[in-house]
């Protein structure tokens, strides 16, 4: 968002060119991140083996339950032990299975210029799903409609941290609860080119998805192209259900990535431990992600999780806490051990405003997810009341901080060191750099401006009408929609797709009731 945290342009004029540059907008999409700073590894080797084997026995001795027939018959081909519904995996065959994952792959967007890669030292942000209220354009908490999606991914489009629509930022209530996936889908790949994400809540709905995407792309380039992802929630402790296996096969089958996602509440359905919670969550990932190679070989396919304690008072789940930063930490130590890419989740929330609460909490996740090495960043932006609402001010904020994170993990840049230690002896002993050409050089790009902080004087702020952050961060939001232009889909596959959601939408009873995911 911050013209700041995007490659430098070249100064072409003088004082008046200068100040156009910094005046006009630039939704130029930030580069895939790649990570410079060290990893925060909070085990030594010998710990990560004892993780490692921890888990292990449990996916030898508890088991799996695989709560579906097609992957009870499918672990039964591929030689693991089945009693029931309970899979027995045996260490070898999961190594076995999970060494063909991708360590990372390129996601291919719409416009080829957005491709992100995914894996080792390469990250991407993407914003928060699943919100069933939004904290609208006026801060009212609200049910959102279809054009509140549209609106969150107009804005994930002009967001250069992020790097992607995602799929169902909000839920849209104006459209059936069957045909909703459809036109979700369809807003992601309408308003914006980047990458996004598909739904997976039912195995049809990932069928249809995957038939959008044939149609937007092309069904052998998706063959071999991953362009969109799939959430797979699993059900701990322990099980898999038939709804997200189903709808890992429909993404698997045609090669495209999905996140093996554990749904940990730390204290409620894993022990009250923190290693001991990583490795029950790092068992259960592990059996998705070798079932997906049950699936397809070869098939990419992320290590995921969503994180969260239960508050001993209350029951209720809490984000920013000390427990789930380090348990952040561990998974990605597991996650390289196994040398595959892992999501996290990020700019978590409970408070039920954008105030304080909120700004602690998804600082401490932002941080602890980019020095955890997270590659598949979600819930990057919007996320607040445990995910019960998208806040449209604090989705501003949340993507600029993450374009601050970027430049963060980034590191250093030493590429114009020996000019900066020149400007030195230029100076000298009680001068000033404001003048000097490396300065009038660099001032856009040394140093990351955000605009949604105020940083003026007292007097200044109370000037210009003592705006806080909220206020000024919807003022934004409804700047950059006046400004939005959209990336025009070719014509023959607009009408192409809109053929298709209107065939499904006949042949789907409005009334049919399907699981969600979060």
């Amino acid at each position: 968002m911050s013209e700041q945290a995007t490659p430098a342009r070249t100064r072409t004029g003088g004082r008046s060119s200068r100040r156009a540059l910094r005046a006009a907008p630039n939704f130029e999409m930030l580069p895939g991140l790649i990570r410079g700073i060290p990893l925060c590894e909070v085990m030594d080797g010998a710990q990560v083996e004892r993780m490692d084997a921890a888990s292990m026995d449990i996916l030898e001795n508890v088991g799996v339950h695989f709560r579906d027939p097609i992957a009870i018959e499918d672990w039964k081909r591929a030689g693991a032990k089945v009693v029931g519904e309970h899979v027995y995996l045996d260490r070898g065959l999961v190594r076995e299975l999970i060494a063909t994952v991708p360590s990372d792959f390129t996601y291919h967007a719409r416009d080829p210029k957005k491709n992100v890669r995914l894996g080792g030292k390469h990250s991407i942000f993407v914003p928060m799903t699943g919100a069933p209220y939004l904290r609208d354009l006026d801060d009212v908490r609200r049910n959102p409609l279809m054009e509140d999606l549209a609106m969150f991914h107009k804005l994930s489009h002009m967001m250069p941290a992020m790097h992607s629509s995602a799929h169902h930022i909000v839920e849209p209530y104006d459209h059936a609860i069957s045909h909703r996936h459809l036109r979700i889908t369809y807003s992601s790949m309408k308003h914006s080119d980047k990458t996004f994400m598909g739904m997976t809540t039912s195995p049809k709905n990932a069928e249809d998805v995957m038939d959008m995407c044939a149609i937007l792309f092309g069904e052998d380039y998706i063959d071999s192209h991953p362009v969109t992802t799939g959430n797979c929630n699993g059900n701990s402790p322990l099980v898999w259900d038939e709804t997200m296996l189903g709808a890992m096969r429909a993404f698997c089958r045609r090669n495209q990535p999905v996140l093996c996602s554990p749904f940990v509440l730390g204290g409620a359905n894993t022990p009250a431990s923190v290693p001991a919670t990583v490795a029950q969550l790092n068992a259960e990932a592990l059996s998705a992600l070798a079932y997906t190679q049950v699936i397809r070989k070869g098939c990419p396919a992320i290590y995921g999780h969503y994180l969260s304690t239960v508050s001993m008072k209350s029951g209720a789940p809490m984000a920013g806490t000390p427990e789930i930063s380090l348990m952040n930490f561990m998974i990605g130590q597991m996650a390289r051990f196994y040398d595959v890419p892992w999501r996290t989740s990020n700019t978590l929330g409970g408070a039920k405003t954008f105030d304080a609460q909120a700004g602690y909490e998804s600082a401490a996740t932002l941080s602890s997810v980019l020095h955890a090495g997270a590659n598949y960043i979600w819930h990057s932006a919007g996320w607040n009341e445990a995910g019960m609402h998208c806040s449209v001010a604090k989705f501003i904020v949340d993507a600029e901080q993450c374009a601050m994170g970027y430049r963060m993990a980034e590191g250093p840049k030493w590429d114009d060191f020996d000019e900066a230690i020149a400007a030195v002896a230029d100076i000298g002993p009680g001068g000033h750099y404001l003048g000097h050409p490396h300065t009038l050089e660099n001032f856009q790009s040394a140093f990351f401006m955000p605009e949604m902080f105020d940083n003026n004087s007292i007097e200044q702020w109370q000037a210009e009408g003592s705006v806080e952050i909220t206020e000024r961060a919807l003022a934004h939001a409804k700047k950059l929609l006046r400004a939005y232009q959209e990336p025009k889909l070719d014509a023959a596959k607009n009408e192409a797709l809109l053929d298709y959601i209107a065939r499904r939408e006949r042949e789907i009873p409005e009334a049919s009731e399907l699981n969600q995911t979060y």
